[in-house]
């Protein structure tokens, strides 16, 4: 794990865009059955143009990202927030940063900032990791 450093990038995750078929699976794998991101009628009655994504499948993307790159359990930390939402048929990449090594509890961890955005470079979830390197 020598090679990881502040400034490492992180190997970018870019996935399928979002449909219908996407959120339906999500709601039916997590429970969130919300209507506004699977019933266009009852997104267009609350005033949206169709539904969108539930917020934690990108949090969830953004979790197979870390993971991808360090096993499960290498990771202490993981925070997000929420910028903007993620609308249907949207290509969702995720990416990040080793931003310092710290030294916590015996062991080096690296603080990331990750990040989900859509094709258009707009972001729709950014984040923190903290990852154990040694």
């Amino acid at each position: 794990m020598s090679d990881i450093q502040p400034g490492s990038e992180i190997p970018s995750l870019t996935l399928p865009a979002i449909s219908r078929g996407t959120l339906a699976l999500y709601a039916g794998a997590s429970g969130d059955h919300n209507p506004i991101h699977i019933d266009i009628d009852f997104a267009k009655k609350a005033g949206m143009d169709d539904v969108f994504a539930q917020g934690m499948l990108s949090m969830a993307y953004l979790g197979r990202f870390i993971t991808a790159w360090q096993p499960q359990s290498k990771l202490r930390k993981f925070t997000s927030r929420f910028s903007t939402i993620t609308q249907l048929y949207d290509v969702i990449t995720c990416s990040g940063t080793v931003i310092e090594l710290i030294e916590q509890d015996g062991e080096t961890l690296a603080r990331c900032e990750i990040q989900a955005c859509r094709a258009d470079g707009v972001q729709t979830l950014a984040g923190e990791a903290l990852v154990a390197v040694s």
